[in-house]
């Protein structure tokens, strides 16, 4: 028997909107999935910047871009409460699954926002700190209620929220943006599409019944199997730019190398998968494939900034 949501915004057959939730559920609205991402690209932008900080004062500022991130989720989760209880995949977090109401959730989102951006610049400096409430307010508005329903570009230009925490961590301990941070950038934000685009393949019909216009929705599958392998092309020459740069070791220019030939490898199996093929294998082995990805570069990269100076201390 279905319901009538007591929340206008959600449709009926959605679960009623209560105010019950417990910790669980206040730490699902924070995505702890993503903001363990935000977390360990940020913590990477940090070691890799020249330069050092206060090991208390780099723990606070890693925990207020943890906190921001987790305030995008919580912003992104009241928004998309509707959509959410419509698809198969978000249908139980807690808002639509009835353990939230969205008031509480846009205040709790609104609060931590303040309070991460607030302690990164009393903590760190004022740009870290703008950096930060510059990406709540990106994945927040721009992409969350502007573009994500109105373009399958969505994740192409929405990815720029996701790809900035390493230009924040390098922005705490420096002070400024360098050439080098946007190229930590720029990894993360040519690797979105391909990642998401992959997953919107296979999850199609659940996009489609929400409404949202993700690129395989739009322009059908075949546009969207040659563009993943344009942005896995490019995902794999930034991914080698930090040793072309010189901020990075022949090393990391080698692991970078390989698992570009991985990444773009799986595209291409992806683009020769067949039209109507509902397993979608490759899909899902590129989607899984390019999370592993993005892990191993940016550990890559970890491990780069931390050898040398572990070398000396030992030296």
């Amino acid at each position: 028997m279905s319901v009538t949501s007591t929340d206008e915004n959600l449709p009926l057959g959605a679960a009623p909107i209560l105010s019950d939730g417990d910790a669980r559920d206040f730490f699902a609205l924070l995505k702890p999935r993503v903001m363990s991402l935000v977390v360990f690209t940020a913590m990477v932008g940090m070691l890799v910047a020249p330069g050092h900080i206060n090991p208390a004062i780099g723990f606070i500022a890693v925990l207020c871009i943890a906190i921001g991130g987790g305030a995008s989720g919580a912003l992104n989760m009241w928004y998309e409460a509707d959509i959410d209880a419509v698809m198969k995949r978000t249908s139980n977090r807690p808002i639509p699954a009835g353990r939230i109401d969205r008031p509480t959730a846009l205040g709790f989102g609104l609060t931590l926002a303040a309070f991460s951006v607030f302690t990164l610049g009393l903590a760190a400096n004022w740009l870290a700190a703008g950096l930060l409430a510059f990406t709540i307010f990106f994945y927040a508005v721009v992409y969350t209620i502007w573009l994500k329903r109105s373009t399958p570009q969505n994740i192409v230009i929405g990815g720029a929220a996701g790809a900035l925490p390493p230009m924040i961590g390098w922005a705490a301990v420096t002070g400024d943006v360098s050439v080098a941070s946007v190229v930590l950038f720029l990894i993360i934000f040519l690797w979105t599409p391909a990642h998401f685009w992959a997953l919107a393949l296979f999850k199609s019909g659940d996009y489609g019944k929400a409404g949202i216009p993700m690129m395989p929705n739009v322009a059908g599958d075949a546009s969207t199997k040659r563009q993943i392998v344009v942005y896995a092309v490019l995902t794999a020459i930034s991914a080698v730019l930090p040793t072309a740069l010189g901020f990075a070791s022949l090393a990391y220019g080698a692991v970078a190398v390989v698992l570009g030939a991985g990444f773009v490898w799986y595209s291409i199996g992806v683009l020769r998968m067949p039209e109507g093929d509902e397993k979608m294998i490759p899909a899902k082995k590129m989607f899984g494939f390019s999370l592993l990805y993005l892990a191993i570069i940016f550990g890559a990269l970890m491990v780069d900034a931390l050898v040398p100076p572990l070398l000396a201390m030992v030296g």
